[in-house]
């Protein structure tokens, strides 16, 4: 008597992927649940302008660390010109060959 593997193959990862799904659901309600806790929290604590006031500081402290920073010297400036230039033409070859091979698999397949 064959036992039919598809079927049951099919079905254990349906359940892995709903149960995945079910799970990553949780994780987001769990984490809005959280949030909306320490905000109300925030706002119990500091008042409105207060929690305002903390995240303006927070945005402008995460933009000032994402600006590039003046290098100690030209020569440190140089280095970093050349070596992003070698990564730049790096990813341009890697997207290069990336495009060959799809081609590739469609001239195949076509």
């Amino acid at each position: 008597m064959p036992i039919e593997t598809g079927n049951t193959i099919n079905s254990a990862i349906l359940s892995g992927q709903f149960g995945l799904q079910r799970a990553s659901d949780g994780i987001a309600q769990a984490s809005l649940n959280i949030a909306q806790r320490v905000a109300q929290q925030d706002v119990a604590e500091n008042g409105p302008a207060g929690v305002l006031v903390n995240a303006a500081e927070q945005q402008i402290g995460n933009v000032r660390n994402l600006l590039p920073s003046g290098g100690d010297s030209i020569t440190n400036d140089l280095l970093s010109l050349q070596v992003n230039s070698l990564n730049a033409q790096a990813s341009a070859k890697v997207v290069d060959t990336a495009n060959e091979t799809v081609g590739r698999i469609i001239d195949l397949f076509a």
